[in-house]
């Protein structure tokens, strides 16, 4: 067995980001705002394009407050989309509304526009009018957004984009967060850019900007002693792991270049492969290809998606199976789903093969090695 251990997507520090966190810790500027935060608030929201941009503690953070800026509570209902990590349905939950769940296209593995569309419709027919959905875009790739926006404009609904595995795609030119009213962004240690933990909430609209700022700091007034007139949250990102984003920014492109050369790697490789799909490219974009995912046809492939998953971990060789949709999860058993079965397709079959920028082509041959023997072995069983 190879011990050495290669993981789904593990964190790749630049080393400029040690010198940026370096000269932070030595002006003690340890507490939670400083001008490393504020820099590099300026810095992404230039880097994305966005107007504002409000650091906080984490991707979740930023979803909860995009959604209480569209005023959403309780008994409100948010569409989401299935095919996604837990965090923009629980964010739902926190503020007391419920979410629907919307299936996937094929296409892009996003949110299905038309779906959508006969969910909104189906509500406003029941006098439940939603003021915000939330939009995720899965595994790198950006939804189909030209539809999706005309929606929100014909049903008067703030347009929530959760950029968490997207930083760097592009959807017909523009950037991932921008696409919608506001932009959510994580910097867990797994993402795109990593600074351990932390996010970002971006958004063109200055009123929306200052309001999250202050929620985000204990939503504390302006006043020489602690005066607060709302309830605010403890959601700001700290200085030190502000001044690590500015330096990992630097090297941003080069980290999204790479795993665009590893989404092209694997495509080639299994192109001949009967059984073995990699997830598409949407025409209308570019994808960040923070995840390349396959979906595996056990009756072409002679193997599994499972046999695929074990055989690669007695390698020590990390892979996962893609997003189980937020419909099939226990803890929201009983909410309301529009569709599900493509989701429900893309779980069950599809597998997120190790794609981190630090992955060397090395380390590429030897997991396709892994796929090839196993596929060999299975189709003569």
């Amino acid at each position: 067995m190879n011990t050495d251990r290669i993981f789904l997507s593990p964190p790749h520090m630049a080393p400029e980001a040690r010198d940026f966190l370096v000269r932070a810790y030595e002006s003690n500027w340890i507490a939670p705002v400083g001008p490393d935060l504020s820099a590099f608030e300026n810095e992404f929201a230039d880097y994305v394009g966005a107007k504002h941009a409000v650091a906080v503690s984490s991707g979740t953070a930023a979803l909860h407050l995009a959604l209480k800026l569209t005023g959403v509570g309780p008994g409100d209902v948010v569409p989401v989309s299935t095919m996604t990590f837990v965090a923009p349905a629980n964010a739902v939950c926190y503020t007391g509304a419920e979410p629907l769940f919307v299936d996937s296209e094929l296409t892009s593995w996003n949110m299905n526009p038309d779906l959508l569309r006969i969910a909104l419709e189906r509500l406003r027919n029941q006098g439940r009018s939603p003021k915000a959905i939330v939009v995720v875009d899965v595994f790198g790739q950006c939804a189909h957004y030209d539809p999706i926006r005309e929606l929100c404009h014909e049903f008067k609904v703030t347009l929530i984009e959760d950029a968490a595995e997207s930083l760097g795609a592009t959807y017909r030119g523009c950037n991932a967060g921008t696409l919608g009213d506001i932009g959510c962004f994580s910097f867990n240690g797994n993402k795109m850019m990593t600074i351990s933990s932390g996010g970002m909430l971006v958004t063109d609209n200055p009123y929306w900007a200052e309001k999250a700022r202050h929620w985000a700091t204990q939503a504390r007034d302006d006043a020489p002693h602690y005066e607060h007139s709302e309830i605010g949250f403890n959601y700001r990102m700290s200085n030190l792991l502000a001044a690590i984003g500015r330096g990992q920014l630097l090297s941003l492109d080069a980290r999204i270049a790479r795993r665009r050369e590893i989404y092209q790697w694997y495509n080639r490789r299994f192109a001949s492969a009967p059984g073995i799909e990699l997830i598409p490219e949407s025409e209308e974009g570019v994808s960040s290809c923070w995840l390349t995912c396959i979906l595996v046809d056990r009756a072409r492939l002679g193997v599994s998606r499972d046999e695929i998953r074990i055989a690669l971990d007695a390698e020590q060789i990390e892979s996962r199976p893609c997003w189980k949709p937020m419909h099939l999860q226990p803890v929201f058993a009983g909410m309301e789903v529009e569709g599900g079965s493509v989701a429900d397709l893309i779980f069950e079959r599809g597998l997120c093969l190790p794609s981190g920028s630090s992955l060397m082509d090395s380390q590429l041959e030897r997991i396709a090695g892994v796929i090839e023997r196993l596929v060999v072995s299975g189709t003569v069983r």
